[in-house]
């Protein structure tokens, strides 16, 4: 059947908006849900949800990693991984009910190892 039909998912007045904030994090994004679905729909379900709760999976950055600043403001960066044990990683920030996901690495990035 052709998706030119397909219902977008709903969203709870509480829950959280997501925005890409650059074409890489968009491809990264893309590839991601590309080559692990499953646990993307799971990402999704969790930033829209609670984007700054704290786990083992979902955590600030720190040292020089710990902000990026837009628009001249200065927010605090955060990393969620998708999987357990894989090594994609999502750089977002939060700025009142908005999510943006500034990078999204299909591998581990560089920067945190």
């Amino acid at each position: 059947m052709a998706k030119k039909n397909l219902v977008s998912r709903p969203s709870k007045k509480s829950e959280y908006e997501i925005y890409f904030s650059s074409t890489g994090a968009q491809k990264g994004w893309i590839d991601l849900v590309a080559t692990i679905r499953n646990p993307m729909v799971d990402t999704w379900g969790f930033l829209t949800a609670t984007p700054t709760a704290r786990t083992s999976t979902n955590y600030p950055l720190r040292g020089e990693l710990a902000t990026v600043r837009r628009d001249g403001r200065e927010f605090e960066r955060w990393q969620h991984k998708p999987t357990q044990k894989g090594a994609a990683r999502i750089w977002f920030y939060v700025d009142g009910g908005t999510v943006y996901l500034e990078q999204v690495h299909t591998s581990h990035p560089n920067q945190t190892k």
